[in-house]
């Protein structure tokens, strides 16, 4: 109910304030809204020539295009005059992200379809890991800490080897990998779910731990800094795991309260000081390198488990063989099997992921996202914030709603104020220490058809904001 009323004051919202834009003057024209693309200039105006400066006409009348471009200031992007049958259309500043109709197409090519990809390979490899008895075992291990974070799983219940290879996977910055595990994890937990439209106690804590986006090696954060010039591209890197644990770490809690667990078990005290433990010692061995050593071991770490894992099911697998024969099929034929279930879990989220980047697009490209971003900036400013904070603040604003629009920001802040100001290492920090909180929500939630979230969306929210907050101390104190 949360999410849907929010989608609709996301999408109203925007609607009405690009017509009153265009009514009052100050849009010209709304069609980059619907059709426009990421980057292209947005038209301004559109006059007669003759109405333009002296100087104006002369240049386009002796531009062999008929094009002129003025840089009157170097912090902003260009106005373009171009001449066009007796009138000439003005063009400033650059489009935030596609325009609606575009938004439909690349959400199905370049999201789902790659996603759809993803989700046959992993899924193909998780029925071997099924049928081979692989998952039951690893249930069978975690199944004293996880009975305490989830007390309606039973003992030794599939859901629980799915969910610890999501949060591996994500605490190894392993995307591709962690959202088809992640889909799986919710199937399992539906199949436990009394009431199927809403969301139960187990899906709600293990959605808000994976959104809180503990990460170890933020491979592509590292990456972007690399690109940007920055003098040590890692050196983000504790200050992100510290941000991202505290994250996890007060999604815990907070959830936790809410479903009265019982935090004095000594499984989730020992699971806990485990975890510390093999953070700080991983810290300490990374510490210890050169800057080539932390790259090429950041580069190669997460690469590598992946090929593990991958190696280890199908080694597993051909080695109970036995097991699939008694199942009446083959390691092949169990592969394809569990592929194309991923297939129609990826249809089956579409419509919902494709609802919601909509009213995202709407929500940026109407300017009423900037308004209100600059108002929070200028807030925080008055009340003494240091600028660099608040000039990094666009990054953790959008970071919930979309990744990619998020991670424009991060880019343009590291090429603006550069990869080693605070401004750029913080934005880093915010990239890394969250999900996307509405995509998340679309994808997990809309894949088993749940319709009621409960508390997920503000306990998710929550978390992000607090991620924020200690985002901003720590950077404030390493850098």
């Amino acid at each position: 109910m949360v999410l849907s009323r929010f989608w609709l004051v996301i999408f109203i919202s925007s609607i009405v304030f690009i017509v009153v834009s265009l009514f009052s003057g100050n849009s010209y024209t709304i069609d980059f809204v619907l059709n426009g693309k990421k980057d292209d200039p947005i038209l301004i105006s559109e006059k007669y020539v003759d109405q333009l400066p002296a100087f104006i006409k002369d240049s386009i009348a002796n531009a062999p295009d008929k094009t002129m471009v003025i840089n009157n200031i170097t912090t902003n992007p260009d106005t373009t005059y171009v001449y066009s049958a007796k009138t000439v259309k003005i063009y400033s500043g650059v489009q935030k992200s596609d325009g609606l109709l575009p938004t439909c197409k690349s959400t199905l090519l370049d999201l789902i379809i790659p996603l759809i990809a993803y989700l046959a390979f992993f899924c193909g490899l998780m029925e071997l890991l099924i049928i081979s008895g692989a998952s039951g075992k690893l249930a069978i291990v975690l199944s004293p800490v996880f009975v305490k974070v989830f007390p309606s799983i039973p003992k030794n219940h599939p859901s629980i080897s799915y969910m610890t290879l999501n949060f591996a996977a994500n605490f190894l910055g392993l995307d591709s990998a962690a959202t088809p595990f992640g889909l799986k994890a919710m199937e399992s937990l539906q199949e436990l779910n009394p009431e199927k439209d809403r969301a139960s106690d187990a899906q709600i804590m293990f959605m808000c731990l994976h959104a809180s986006g503990l990460t170890l090696i933020a491979t592509s954060i590292i990456g972007y800094r690399a690109a940007a010039n920055a003098s040590n591209p890692a050196d983000v890197m504790l200050p992100c795991i510290i941000t991202s644990f505290i994250g996890t770490i007060a999604a815990f809690l907070i959830v936790g309260i809410k479903q009265k667990i019982n935090f004095k078990s000594a499984s989730l005290v020992v699971a806990l000081i485990s975890l510390i433990a093999a953070i700080i010692g991983l810290l300490m061995y990374i510490n210890h390198l050169d800057l080539i050593g932390k790259n090429y071991f950041t580069a190669n770490l997460s690469s590598m488990i992946l090929i593990v894992i991958i190696a280890f099911t199908l080694i597993f697998s051909f080695y109970k063989e036995k097991k699939f024969a008694d199942a009446n099929t083959t390691v092949f034929d169990a592969f394809v099997v569990g592929a194309n279930n991923g297939v129609k879990t990826g249809v089956v989220i579409f419509p919902y992921v494709l609802g919601m980047l909509v009213a995202i697009s709407l929500f940026r490209n109407s300017g009423l996202f900037e308004i209100i971003s600059n108002w929070i900036a200028f807030i925080f400013s008055n009340m003494g914030v240091n600028k660099q904070i608040t000039d990094a603040l666009p990054v953790a604003m959008l970071r919930p709603f979309s990744s990619a629009g998020s991670r424009g920001f991060l880019i343009d802040s590291m090429n603006t104020f550069g990869a080693d100001s605070l401004t750029g290492r913080l934005s880093s920090i915010f990239q890394c220490s969250a999900e996307s909180t509405f995509y998340v929500i679309a994808v997990y939630f809309g894949s088993v058809n749940i319709k009621n979230t409960r508390y997920a969306l503000q306990t998710m929210l929550l978390v992000d904001l607090i991620c924020v907050i200690t985002a901003i101390f720590v950077a404030t104190w390493f850098f």
